[in-house]
């Protein structure tokens, strides 16, 4: 019998891809991690934006109190009476914030004098359309 064969009796073989994906994602966060640490914060930083700078910090946060969640469920801990929930929303907010800041960068800008051009061409004069109809006749109607 191999290791992995006495470690599959260890616990019910429903969970069995719900372990495997974990151990997946675990993986992928170390790797994460090891990525950001191979750089100096301060190196980071200044090459990013100060609006890129402040995503930085909020996933960094937003990342270090999940973990911290994950740990207080793996000690029988009820995480949604404990303070990191708060946390955790009251850095949601922010990300919001930012995320709101983003999309109005990314919204386009209205050209007013465009607009109002527009408009002005799309409206019916009646003067104009008088002028128009004097000198063409419409179809079903007799000459005066």
């Amino acid at each position: 019998m191999s290791e992995d064969d006495s470690n599959m009796e260890e616990y019910p073989t429903e969970i069995h891809d719900y372990l495997t994906a974990f151990e997946k994602s675990l993986g992928s966060v170390d790797e994460m991690l090891k990525t950001m640490m191979s750089v100096s914060r301060s190196e980071l930083l200044q090459k990013l934006d100060p609006l890129e700078q402040a995503k930085l910090d909020l996933v960094s946060v937003y990342t270090l109190n999940s973990m911290f969640w994950i740990y207080l469920a793996t000690q029988g801990i009820n995480a949604k009476e404990h303070p990191v929930k708060q946390e955790l929303e009251r850095i949601r907010t922010y990300m919001n914030k930012v995320k709101e800041i983003t999309d109005k960068k990314k919204a386009s800008k209205l050209d007013k004098g465009a607009a109002s051009r527009f408009v002005k061409n799309a409206l019916w004069e009646p003067n104009a359309e008088s002028e128009h109809t004097s000198k063409t006749p419409t179809k079903g109607k007799k000459r005066q």
